[in-house]
């Protein structure tokens, strides 16, 4: 069996040491190099030829994002950043991810032994990930990009649908970039949509504010209890799984602190089955790229209920884990690529949402 081959780039001893640690242990890995800055690991892809690149975000000579975007350009290859959990470290890894890099880890805490068995294991899941990850150079989108592409995408006429119908998403590695590319061809009178994206504590207020700034609808990271509005989206926050619940006629927000699903808090599933029960028909789901099986389970509970549901299919995922367990489940109607779901959605929605009854 071929180990997948690992270059490391920080600039602190210390992380290099316990990153080394890590993939060595891990029988399917090995570290090929090790490098303190992006000018040594340069050199050090030319001679290694690595599967997988951890990368700090905050380094000395060059900054991660400018190597990164040299590298996505010149030579493109998976990346997994490894970032602080700072505002400024989430807002950072956030451009890393939309310049191309596959997922991110935030740096360990030396300090508690007893956590380094869990960060183990999950950042040997994400560097086995983006070994198999389809990568792409990216371009950043430019502020209100909406509808990219030019694509005509259907209107929603009926004025009773968004109130009635809502989109729920479930996405994990790669899914901050689908969820913008699905997000920015919503219009501003679309169903109130609620998504859950796997994303620890701290990064997902930045993700929010940050498709807030480039979408037509409002993006907002859930507080819970609130009515969930059309032409909003609510973004689960890393701390809490995120569910749909009803207050007489109205949808409604909550958060939860119970245990991880399938090791996620937030987890797909838990929304999922939240609105499987909540909204039943008046529910559309989507199902985008990410590691694992997380939200499989809950979509086919959503179609049990009568919801419509879409998976984004394999070629345009960076990750074909989560939807290719929806597929094959037998839990979606329809399967499409990434820029073609927002049109398909709001196609569904154009031609069903009159029909849409209270549940």
């Amino acid at each position: 069996m071929n180990k997948i081959k690992v270059l490391i780039c920080d600039d602190s001893a210390l992380i290099r040491s316990v990153m080394s640690e890590i993939i060595k242990s891990q029988p399917d890995m090995e570290v090929v190099g090790v490098a303190p800055d992006p000018l040594v690991a340069r050199e050090l892809i030319k001679q290694t030829n690595p599967d997988v690149l951890t990368l700090d975000v905050e380094m000395p000579k060059m900054d991660g994002l400018d190597f990164l975007e040299r590298l996505m350009r010149l030579r493109p290859m998976p990346v997994v950043m490894v970032s602080s959990l700072t505002e400024r470290g989430s807002e950072i890894t956030l451009r890393a991810l939309e310049l191309g890099a596959v997922d991110f880890v935030t740096k360990p805490k030396i300090s508690i032994q007893s956590g380094m068995r869990e960060y183990a294991d999950l950042i040997s899941d994400k560097i086995r990930a983006a070994s198999k990850a389809r990568v792409r150079a990216r371009t950043l989108p430019a502020a209100g990009a909406g509808g990219e592409g030019g694509a005509q995408l259907p209107q929603l006429r009926n004025p009773l649908m968004s109130s009635e119908k809502l989109i729920i998403v479930g996405a994990s590695t790669g899914g901050t970039e689908a969820i913008r590319e699905f997000l920015v061809q919503m219009p501003s009178d679309c169903p109130g949509i609620l998504i859950t994206q796997h994303m620890p504590e701290g990064f997902t207020k930045s993700f929010a504010k940050r498709l807030d700034s480039l979408c037509k609808i409002s993006v907002v990271e859930a507080q819970g209890n609130e009515r969930v509005l059309p032409g909003h989206a609510y973004i689960a926050p890393g701390h809490s799984h995120l569910l749909l619940t009803r207050s007489g006629a109205n949808y409604m927000t909550k958060l939860d602190q119970g245990e991880p699903v399938n090791r996620h808090r937030p987890s797909v599933d838990v929304l999922f089955r939240s609105a499987a029960q909540n909204a039943g028909k008046n529910a559309v789901g989507v199902i985008l790229t990410g590691m694992g099986k997380d939200g499989a389970a809950g979509m086919l509970e959503m179609k049990n209920a009568g919801a419509y549901n879409f998976a984004q299919d394999e070629a345009s995922c960076v990750v074909f884990g989560m939807p290719r367990e929806a597929i094959a489940a037998g839990a979606t109607h329809e399967v499409g690529a990434l820029q073609a779901l927002p049109g398909m959605v709001l196609g569904y929605l154009a031609q069903h949402g009159s029909r849409a009854l209270r549940v």
